[in-house]
């Protein structure tokens, strides 16, 4: 069934001009997509380039911090950027990290993780866990709360999301108050409705895509039905002791089924959770249509979610 008549009218037109990616015939021409838009910036934040230790040399930090500070210290975010653990690249969160500083009053921390294929799994995970251990760390120098430390990401950075925190709960790492992994990609199973439903070559993400890039991602292990929950958060048997979390996703968006499974099990494991579906909505519609109501809703939703996380 196509989708396109579902979509919003707001939305239709950047829905059919988008070329689709192409992972697995040019993986570099669809990694060109995600670069920085060049947005202008804000004047009431700054940005800071760092390089600090990587789970396998060094790594690549933006820190987004109020231009003005007190001595009080901020809560602090870790951001992970998506690109279906194959694309991106922290320069193209600037604008949206500004946001979450303005909104949220915390310092950004963003990790620039190593990328599939060229690095399968476990290098992005290990690379998100080193950049939260490093911000907590630095937590005197940052000038951030520990008591006060939230993860988010989008798309493939959700799914890092999920399975950082995960991870964290498992080896007792920093304490995460709470994870806003935004339409995630936690499943590499591709066996839901709804990931049987996006098909379309010019849809935003496609089955066909999903596919190549959990390969591309998982490499051997894709065919496995003992991949870890830090690859797959989806085959997680146990998640309860999970930081209270917030999620979204487009009812057009070919992870919505894997998001509600999700979110249904984070309910029945005791995790307070808070859950937004928008119709006619496809995968990452707020950054593809940022000028739409639709899609200064969601994003205000999400932004308005972490500053009460982090200002109880």
């Amino acid at each position: 069934m196509k989708i396109d008549s579902r979509v919003l009218p707001e939305l239709k037109q950047a829905f059919s001009q988008f070329p689709g990616f192409q992972l697995a015939e040019n993986l570099e021409s669809s990694r060109s997509f995600l670069s920085n838009p060049h947005l202008e910036k804000s004047k009431l934040v700054l940005m800071t380039n760092r390089t600090i230790p990587g789970a396998a040399g060094e790594m690549l930090v933006k820190i987004y911090e109020p231009v003005e500070k007190n001595l009080d210290k901020l809560p602090a975010m870790l951001w992970i950027h998506g690109g279906g653990y194959v694309m991106g690249h922290p320069d193209m969160d600037d604008v949206l990290c500004e946001r979450f500083v303005q909104t949220a009053k915390c310092v950004v921390v963003s990790v620039d993780y190593r990328l599939a294929p060229e690095h399968q799994y476990p290098a992005a995970i290990e690379d998100c866990y080193a950049g939260l251990v490093w911000m907590t760390n630095e937590a005197d120098s940052l000038g951030i709360d520990v008591n006060r430390v939230a993860i988010a990401g989008a798309s493939g950075g959700g799914g890092l999301t999920a399975a950082l925190a995960i991870m964290a709960r498992d080896k007792g790492g920093p304490s995460i108050i709470f994870q806003m992994p935004l339409y995630p990609m936690l499943d590499n199973r591709n066996i839901t409705p709804s990931s049987y439903e996006i098909t379309e070559d010019h849809a935003t993400w496609n089955r066909a895509n999903n596919s190549t890039a959990w390969s591309m991602y998982l490499g051997k292990e894709n065919d496995s039905n003992e991949v870890s929950p830090y690859a797959v958060p989806s085959r997680a048997d146990n998640l309860a002791g999970l930081p209270p979390t917030y999620t979204c996703v487009g009812q057009l968006d070919l992870f919505r089924d894997e998001t509600i499974e999700y979110v249904t099990r984070l309910a029945q494991a005791g995790v307070d959770v808070e859950f937004q579906l928008y119709p006619g909505c496809f995968h990452c519609f707020e950054v593809f249509v940022p000028e739409a109501e639709v899609s200064q809703r969601a994003s205000q939703n999400y932004l308005d979610a972490m500053a009460r996380a982090l200002h109880p």
